[in-house]
């Protein structure tokens, strides 16, 4: 009986520390896979100069993105997609000032649409500060993404920041 009550409470003590050890490792992938599509819209742009992904297939099927990725921060496992606001154009050249976030499944309803990145869709709080944003729909991945000039941040279907 004292042997299973000291058990129970190893496994009391144990359970936190392990599920912070997944969420860290969960955070590390989320980098990772970010930055997987990061590279691949720059080898877009190396392929055709001046154009972006109007889709992640167009990103597989041009050789530029091994495969596609899933959110690891959310059970659906759906990105929310970045695409420069109104005339910007994403290039490397001086950060992008202004961008839009869209849902994946609503991606379709954007004119035009042009990927520059991804960002994940969870507003859970995050263990690692990731240039200095401690929520998941913060951490930013895109190309031009310049740390020292964070972007105004404009959410699909709503007029201000959150």
């Amino acid at each position: 009986m004292v042997a299973v009550f000291i058990m129970a409470i190893g496994f009391l003590i144990a359970t936190p520390i392990w599920k912070t050890q997944i969420q860290r490792e969960k955070e590390e992938e989320l980098i990772f896979r970010g930055k997987q599509y990061v590279e691949a819209v720059r080898l877009f742009q190396i392929k055709y100069p001046g154009s972006f992904p109007k889709s992640f297939e167009e990103l597989v099927e041009e050789r530029c993105l091994r495969k596609m990725f899933k959110d690891p921060m959310t059970e659906h496992g759906e990105w929310d997609v970045i695409v420069p606001y109104g005339g910007a154009s994403g290039r490397r050249e001086g950060a992008t000032q202004k961008i839009l976030v869209v849902p994946q499944s609503a991606l379709s309803s954007v004119d035009n649409p042009r990927i520059i990145g991804v960002v994940s869709s969870s507003p859970d709080k995050s263990i690692k500060i990731y240039f200095d944003q401690e929520t998941y729909d913060k951490w930013l991945f895109y190309y031009g993404f310049d740390p020292e000039k964070m972007p105004e941040i404009v959410y699909y279907g709503e007029t201000e920041k959150r």
